[in-house]
């Protein structure tokens, strides 16, 4: 007998729940009993009543895998809906890191510069380093992220990747 063997894909999904204690907690231990694994995971409230919250989650998954698991989120009662972004195509997908550099002389300059590229703000100084915010794509970051390696990174802390559907349909 052969089994075929499915390739894990990236799938970004949108899951709209009731803002309840506990339901994060939910959710993540649906994925690790089965052990699915989560790349990103970010959290919102999206209501002004802060009633309803939506998590972003990118995991890699095959196809089967990945239609148990947003069948098996859905069942959950505060689950409103679950989305597949990659899935239902054209999306916008974020992330935001803080990258400090240390740097002085030639590697202050190359730093500065490079943040200029990138597009980077500067969002804390001091005469030995600097606190960088830059958004975008995760490879993006990524990049910078390594180029900054190379004059003197110190530390990094990331967001996760957030995610919306393009056109007027709301997840």
């Amino acid at each position: 007998m052969h089994i075929k063997e499915e390739k894990a894909e990236r799938h970004t999904l949108a899951v709209i729940v009731d803002n309840e204690p506990g339901i994060l907690a939910r959710i993540a231990g649906l994925f690790t009993a089965r052990g699915y694994n989560i790349e990103s995971l970010t959290v919102s409230e999206i209501t002004d009543d802060k009633s309803v919250s939506r998590i972003t989650i990118v995991t890699s998954a095959s196809a089967h895998v990945l239609e148990q698991i947003v069948a098996q989120l859905d069942r959950l009662v505060p689950v409103h809906k679950v989305r597949d972004l990659t899935a239902e195509g054209d999306h916008v997908e974020r992330e935001l890191a803080l990258v400090k550099v240390a740097g002085t002389g030639d590697h202050r300059i190359e730093a500065l510069r490079l943040s200029e590229v990138y597009r980077a703000r500067v969002v804390d100084a001091t005469i030995s380093s600097f606190v960088f915010e830059v958004t975008g794509t995760t490879e993006k970051i990524d990049k910078f992220i390594e180029l900054m390696s190379e004059v003197g990174l110190i530390e990094v802390a990331r967001t996760g990747i957030v995610a919306i559907s393009r056109g007027k349909e709301a997840a």
